[in-house]
């Protein structure tokens, strides 16, 4: 049951049929259906460690005599890992060691055997070029440690950016019954008497010093108040969107994705998550059994009402891939153009993620939009999503719009196409400026990230407000790994005159909490010889967002001739992880993800002898 917290209240404890001696939830909803599926003891897949009367299960029972732990506390129940992607560097998941602790007293609380597995920690604001260049080395990882350890289900913890699509990534792989607690958002800035969100507070106080209407102590006092607790951005961000979208796609318990990280709500959530996981493990509820093709458009529709980050497509992609479901990028804009967006909250809005929990968070809002939705897809909860928002309600109109006074008729996020991106890009209307949704401007392009840096603010460039920006070989091959440089800043100059945004082309990502006439994720990618990397400085490109069109305006013969005398870059790596990303990456319009993890046919279990 959801409360108006956003907890869950937790099920009476019952006794285990199979072993009278341990505890598990008893959700008395779904007994029947879940009784018809439920394993014994010796259907556990830890059991094929601990169970035989052999020399290698007695060198495992001994190793787990020498941690300390009973045969009673260890053998003969459900070995529940919990990923947990911290470290003193994850700023978003400072709160994890503790909330580990409330996951375990879950675990316990439910019969199960609790370890914690540290698993990468990628912090999407340390890690350079990109945490996105290792979001497919966290899955990787979160695949091969479930399943080569002797565990029967996972709790995974994330919430940073790249955690979350990373871990659900390999948890969908490795296909054991698996939670995902989200870390939460953090609590809303302050500075002085005005409400602060992070990451889109930044972009706009930036422009304004830029333009020397802030000085350096208002800009210190706004770096102090900005981020004033643990958890992830409180604006519609990646993570935020991230979070949502997991819930929708069932693999959260209700409520969990908007709980602010230092809320006593998320403390029980995480105990709650631990309980339910046991339970999950015994009626061997894999992600397998709750991802489908309907459950992924029920993803995007949220996706889509909440104005989300143009992130969520290439993650939701990612995802698709690895559960084996045909999502083209397409099917995103078909979504859009039925779905409204009725979240308000920044940076397409006014409100913050506190705002969205109290407001009745994601369960509300799914109320909302019942008649887009499949459902009767099934949940980690055990019962159907439909089941799960019953009794759902709005709390505040202000926060989650009602349907027929939306803050935009049209979804968050359109994808585009055109000879400037034959494989498609995407855009957030509701972030830009409306006068430039149909806009035809000469191209001022850079060659990288440097090269714009170094030229952006040089009088001696012209730029002028009507211009087209363009950023080049930042795209998944190119930076390497599609870093968040598509919101090219507007030249201090023009800044100074009072504009606030231009168009803006590249390959690259942007981040969920940033705004403007973004035109993001260009593919195929300027390193892979898209026609981005023909663009000149001087070439006139077109832009009309309504008709889904992104033009160069230049004739095919000609776009033909450059690209016969175009050379590829030099690729960055020759060795390591990053060549292994350059070797096997897929374009934006695929996911990003490593070609070789894409679904395929079973991994076989590792022999144990």
């Amino acid at each position: 049951m959801c409360k108006i917290d956003g907890s869950v209240q937790s099920p009476p404890l019952s006794r285990n049929p199979e072993h009278p001696d341990r505890f598990m939830a008893d959700h008395s909803a779904h007994a029947d259906q879940s009784e018809q599926k439920r394993l014994s003891v010796g259907d556990l897949r830890s059991q094929r460690w601990f169970a035989p009367d052999d020399l290698r299960s007695f060198g495992h029972r001994s190793r787990l005599r020498q941690m300390g732990y009973s045969a009673e506390e260890a053998e003969g129940r459900p070995v529940i890992a919990i990923l947990n992607s911290w470290s003193d560097l994850s700023q978003c998941h400072t709160h994890f060691p503790q909330r580990v602790q409330e996951v375990k007293r879950g675990v316990w609380q439910a019969g199960g055997f609790p370890v914690e597995i540290p698993v990468l920690a990628l912090s999407e604001m340390f890690m350079k070029p990109t945490a996105m260049l290792y979001r497919n080395l966290l899955a990787m990882e979160a695949e091969e440690v479930l399943r080569s350890h002797p565990v029967d289900g996972a709790v995974l913890m994330g919430g940073c950016d790249k955690t979350v699509p990373g871990l659900l990534m390999g948890a969908i792989s490795a296909d054991l019954p698996a939670v995902f607690l989200p870390a939460g958002p953090m609590l809303a800035g302050r500075h002085r008497n005005e409400r602060l969100g992070s990451g889109t507070d930044v972009w706009k106080y930036w422009a304004e010093r830029q333009a020397g209407c802030l000085d350096a102590c208002v800009w210190r006092q706004i770096e102090e108040g900005i981020a004033r607790s643990a958890g992830t951005c409180m604006t519609m961000g990646t993570a935020s969107t991230l979070a949502a979208v997991a819930e929708t796609l069932g693999m959260t318990l209700p409520g969990a994705a908007t709980i602010p990280a230092v809320h006593s709500a998320h403390a029980r959530m995480a105990a709650a998550c631990g309980r339910r996981i046991v339970d999950m493990v015994w009626e061997d509820l894999r992600p397998s059994r709750i991802l489908s093709a309907a459950s992924f458009d029920n993803a995007i529709v949220a996706d889509m009402a909440m104005a989300g980050s143009t992130n969520a497509i290439v993650h939701l992609l990612a995802l698709a891939g690895r559960a084996g479901v045909s999502l083209q990028l397409d099917r995103f804009d078909t979504i859009s153009r039925s779905t409204p967006v009725i979240v308000n909250l920044r940076p397409a809005g006014e409100f913050l993620m506190e705002d969205f929990h109290d407001a009745g968070g994601v369960p509300a809002l799914l109320s909302r939009l019942r008649h887009l939705l499949s459902l009767d897809c099934p949940t980690v909860s055990g019962k159907t999503l439909g089941e799960n928002i019953a009794d759902a309600e709005v709390i505040d109109d202000r926060v989650i719009l009602p349907f027929d006074r939306p803050l935009s008729r049209a979804g968050g996020t359109f994808v585009l196409r055109g000879s400037l991106a034959p494989d498609g890009c995407v855009i957030k209307p509701t972030a830009a400026d409306p006068k430039l949704l149909v806009h035809t401007g000469r191209a001022v392009v850079f060659d990288s990230y440097p090269d714009m840096k170094a030229r952006i603010d040089d009088p001696a460039e012209g730029i002028t407000a009507d211009d087209v920006l363009v950023l080049r070989n930042a795209g998944p091959l190119g930076a390497p790994g599609m870093p968040e440089w598509g919101m090219l800043p507007i030249p201090k100059r023009l800044l100074e005159q009072g504009v606030r945004d231009m168009v803006r082309i590249s390959d690259a990502r942007m981040s969920g909490t940033s705004y403007g006439t973004c035109v993001l994720h260009v593919a195929p990618e300027a390193a892979l010889g898209g026609p981005l990397a023909i663009v000149q400085t001087g070439d006139r490109i077109a832009l009309d967002v309504e008709a889904r069109s992104i033009d160069l305006i230049v004739p095919e013969a000609e776009i033909a001739r450059r690209l016969a005398h175009w050379t590829p870059p030099q690729a960055r790596f020759t060795r390591g992880y990053g060549k292994l990303f350059l070797d096997q990456t897929t374009q934006a319009d695929h996911g990003c993800d490593f070609r070789f993890l894409e679904r395929g046919g079973p991994t076989p279990e590792p022999d144990i002898f």
